[in-house]
């Protein structure tokens, strides 16, 4: 067994919002990433669980939902994942600062952090994201957009941010456990890094005790997952974290990917994913998000399914 995981970086990020509708509309059409899975909460399947990201929803590009309509929103903050980072080209922050101007999005002022220039602002259920203009190489191709020119398109996930009263031992998980290490602290955040690093790669722990404590609801994020290549990979992160005293689930197929859960110190939940099968193991890449798609285990239930679920059109 190895002394860490071998993790690859960011796999997917999960979030709850409140109209699958609106929530469709804002990442197709305002972002420009590609709607590649119309599927359910496998716990829930009453509900919609939609993915959104690159050209095949690739590992470190996929942005997913779970919309429960009318829900109340939530507030972003201590004991959560509090931002999430897109990766833009450097030139691109004027571009995205005008398009969300004119689509009548307030963002808030430019941040320099790390030397990269910061974009915040927040989607129609008040979830904390974050353009990241950086001068770091990321040859990742955004999904082919309609509404936002390749040049400027996202790339994928830049960086996954922990909001945190301490951040000491989460830290220690992620670099003893988890196989990160830190790359750098500015202020009230400590930024860790895995594998080759770079954009996709990175956790900050922000440890800002101005934050409030963040409230569960629309507009927050549900969990944050990391990536591992093969199963292998992936038995071997679960026994290690069971070997340091980690309460972690069985393997669970996701039908998309396998995943185990997990809590790290502050309560955030922990997912580590397989790279593999992807999302075209049950429709053809040129038609991804085009129907419902459910796990086998659902399939018989199909008809039942589809009629309790709100029309997206």
């Amino acid at each position: 067994m190895n002394a860490r995981a071998n993790l690859l970086g960011l796999h997917h990020i999960t979030a709850i919002a409140a109209d699958p509708k609106v929530n469709r509309d804002f990442y197709t059409r305002v972002l420009g990433l590609r709607f590649v899975k119309k599927s359910v909460n496998q716990d829930d399947p009453g509900t919609y669980h939609l993915y959104y990201g690159d050209n095949v929803g690739s590992p470190g590009t996929a942005l997913t939902f779970f919309p429960w309509m009318g829900l109340r929103r939530g507030r972003p903050g201590t004991g959560q994942a509090y931002a999430t980072g897109f990766s833009v080209p450097a030139s691109s922050l004027t571009y995205w600062q005008k398009r969300l101007s004119e689509l009548k999005i307030t963002a808030e002022p430019v941040e320099s952090r790390f030397g990269d220039r910061v974009l915040p602002f927040a989607d129609p259920d008040g979830m904390r994201l974050e353009l990241v203009a950086t001068a770091e190489s990321d040859p990742r191709t955004p999904a082919p957009s309609a509404d936002v020119p390749a040049e400027h398109g996202i790339r994928g996930f830049h960086s996954g941010t922990l909001a945190l009263t301490s951040g000491t031992a989460t830290a220690a998980l992620l670099t003893d456990v988890m196989g990160c290490r830190l790359h750098q602290r500015e202020g009230h955040r400590a930024r860790y890094t895995t594998a080759t690093g770079g954009p996709g790669t990175y956790v900050d722990l922000l440890a800002d005790p101005s934050l409030p404590r963040g409230l569960t609801g629309a507009g927050t994020v549900h969990h944050i997952a990391f990536r591992v290549a093969d199963d292998a990979d992936h038995v071997a992160a679960h026994d290690l974290l069971v070997a340091h005293g980690f309460h972690v689930s069985n393997v669970i197929d996701r039908a998309y990917f396998k995943s185990i859960y997990y809590r790290e110190p502050a309560g955030v939940l922990f997912e580590i994913a397989t790279d593999q099968p992807g999302f075209a193991i049950d429709e053809p890449v040129e038609s991804l998000g085009a129907k419902l798609s459910l796990p086998p285990r659902l399939e018989p239930h199909r008809a039942e399914i589809e009629a309790a679920l709100p029309s997206l059109e």
